[in-house]
């Protein structure tokens, strides 16, 4: 499939053309069959998690509701490039309009960080849980939680709007094409008619903080989590402590390793195919791979979801019919 014409005649298109990946026949095919599997996955997985949590009592928990906000911050994440980019694979003209380009902009960037402020409070969750075991459930209550939840959404999302906007004023020229998976403001400032550094600078600067600040918090907070742990006598009790910080760490270390290589390196070193597959990883892969990790090796977790699967009823069935016999 050839795009010549569309970018010959992109000057008069009244949008913007996001390339996402130019693979054609057989690999576009099997890439699309790939990403389609690992959306839905995704959306199985982590709705799995939010119904789990929901429909067993046993673990109405501030981790566990905490793991449930998420699981939906996940799919929302996941649902603000995915169905674009499979639908861009058969599009003869992979045109998406200003407007939209600009909402997938700022919804994406606020998830991403939403999902900052998300682990780094799941990371203080941890923290009372292991270093204040005793004043947990005084310290946190349902009032904090949910103070917490809301304030992560409400700053996520106050986080970009004003260059957002500064941006869509800006007149753009030439080929009005996108290299990339997304609307990333990288490649869009590279269309405007005249050079805006500042634009530019502002937009780096927002999301290095907004990566760096929490990311401090969460080792921080485990650097205190460690010397608790250490402290603690029995090689058991060490054990179940490591565990139960085990899954976090790991989301923290996909979520944050991917994204500081997107975001915290000059671009102008990065190859465009690099830049997609890095962003591909954090914003797709690393919201199918959540659910696995987070139940992998938690048991309550995994009772949880053998009951909303009908499985935990299933066996008591089969018991009572042997019994029955």
């Amino acid at each position: 499939m050839t795009f010549s014409n569309t970018y010959n005649g992109s000057k008069s298109i009244t949008g913007f053309i996001l390339l996402g990946f130019t693979y054609t026949g057989e690999i576009q095919k099997l890439l699309f069959m790939l990403l389609f599997t690992i959306y839905i996955l995704t959306l199985l997985g982590n709705g799995s998690i939010i119904c789990a949590v929901y429909c067993d009592e046993r673990i109405h928990t501030p981790m566990y509701i905490l793991l449930a906000n998420f699981s939906f911050l996940e799919i929302c994440y996941a649902s603000t490039t995915v169905p674009n980019m499979l639908v861009n694979f058969f599009s003869e003209t992979k045109v998406i309009s200003f407007s939209g380009c600009f909402l997938q902009f700022y919804f994406f960037f606020s998830l991403g960080a939403v999902e900052c402020f998300f682990l780094a409070i799941m990371a203080f969750d941890r923290y009372l849980a292991i270093c204040r075991p005793l004043h947990y459930h005084t310290i946190m209550t349902r009032h904090l939680r949910t103070s917490l939840i809301v304030s992560c959404w409400i700053f996520g999302f106050l986080w970009f709007p004003i260059p957002i906007i500064f941006i869509s004023k800006l007149s753009f020229c030439g080929p009005k094409i996108i290299d990339h998976i997304l609307c990333d403001p990288s490649p869009i400032l590279v269309l405007t008619c005249t050079p805006a550094p500042m634009m530019e600078f502002a937009c780096s600067f927002l999301s290095s903080m907004i990566l760096v600040i929490p990311f401090f918090f969460i080792i921080g907070t485990y650097a205190l989590v460690l010397k608790a742990v250490l402290k603690i006598p029995s090689g058991r009790g060490q054990r179940k402590a490591f565990s139960t910080c085990g899954s976090h760490l790991v989301v923290v270390s996909l979520f944050y390793g991917s994204a500081m290589v997107i975001y915290m390196r000059p671009r102008s070193g990065q190859k465009t195919d690099t830049q997609k597959v890095v962003t591909l990883f954090y914003s797709m892969v690393t919201p199918f791979l959540n659910p696995f990790i987070y139940s992998l090796r938690n048991k309550e977790m995994k009772d949880a979801l053998k009951k909303v699967l009908g499985y935990e009823n299933e066996s008591l069935c089969k018991r009572y019919l042997l019994r029955s016999s």
